[in-house]
């Protein structure tokens, strides 16, 4: 048997991945042409069609079906080994995270500092983005692990493994007091919340129908530390995990009220090969209970500091 151009190979693989040409291309920094054209020759080595057209898109044949998932063993094996070796940076251990943009800068970063040892044996870098993006990074090998608000995303590829590290109620803060009790006051000045894509953001659209609220946003805001800064120059109700209470009461803000009904999550997000990695074996061993119940105090000095 002829020798295969696992070139050929691994532009199929990626157009199938990508759904298009042309998002493959973009990833590969090719022209549509060029892999176009390898698959093609890849189509004459194998003597047979591995897409076929439906429509104004590209659907893989039965040929392609089975070339795909013995590609996809092969290139996903050879990314996981590259993994392993690029650990090993300045010799200290690479460990790269995404966090996804709707959470608490603060709280990240504490968790984060539960598995960064002072010697210098871990190097951290950081990539924030949506979750989805983050997902997608994940599956292509392009980080270690995300910190989001919503695992729901990643339950659908079994090679994602998934934990729920903790979780805490929601608290409403205003510039300036409101007369009325909690949570009617709501509805007397316009609302500072969470984009409607973030877990945090539905929720609060939920359980202001759920309580018959009629509230006016201001503004959504994917970023929460922007979020809470329109509120403390007294543009609007803002909401914050309640763990933030204390922190948030120190610069001169005041609680309108808080509830659990709405609940801000926290859950870790991983490769299954990344189970051994030193730094995410360290955050699944560890409690992080005080943390969400408002009781760690170094949490409190660090929302102090990034304040």
């Amino acid at each position: 048997m002829q020798h295969l151009n696992y070139n050929h190979l691994y532009y199929f693989w990626m157009v199938q991945k990508k759904g298009s040409v042309t998002k493959a291309a973009e990833v590969l920094c090719l022209a549509p042409q060029t892999i176009t054209g390898q698959i093609r020759s890849l189509e004459q080595r194998l003597k047979g069609a591995v897409f076929k057209r439906v429509g104004r898109n590209l659907e893989a044949t039965e040929l392609g079906e089975l070339v795909f998932r013995y590609a996809d063993k092969m290139f996903s094996l050879s990314y996981e080994m590259l993994d392993i070796l690029n650990y090993q940076k300045d010799n200290s251990l690479l460990f790269e995270v995404g966090i996804a943009d709707a959470l608490s800068k603060a709280l990240v970063s504490r968790v984060l500092l539960t598995v960064i040892p002072n010697d210098g044996s871990v190097n951290l870098a950081c990539y924030e983005s949506t979750h989805d993006s983050l997902i997608e990074r994940l599956r292509e090998h392009k980080l270690d692990m995300i910190l989001s608000d919503c695992a729901g995303a990643s339950l659908k590829f079994p090679e994602i493994l998934s934990k729920k590290l903790g979780e805490c109620g929601v608290s409403f803060f205003s510039a300036e007091p409101i007369s009325l009790p909690f949570p009617a006051c709501l509805e007397q000045r316009k609302l500072l919340i969470p984009g409607k894509r973030t877990s945090l953001g539905q929720q609060l659209h939920g359980w202001f129908a759920e309580k018959n609220l009629n509230v006016s946003i201001l503004g959504e805001f994917d970023d929460a530390e922007m979020m809470k800064a329109f509120g403390y120059f007294n543009r609007g109700i803002f909401v914050a995990p309640s763990i933030y209470r204390h922190d948030i009461l120190l610069q001169g803000m005041v609680l309108l009220g808080e509830t659990t009904d709405i609940k801000e999550e926290y859950h870790v997000m991983f490769a299954e090969r990344m189970i051994q990695h030193p730094a995410v074996k360290s955050l699944l061993a560890t409690d992080f209970s005080d943390l969400f119940a408002g009781r760690d105090q170094s949490i409190k000095d660090l929302g102090n500091r990034i304040s």
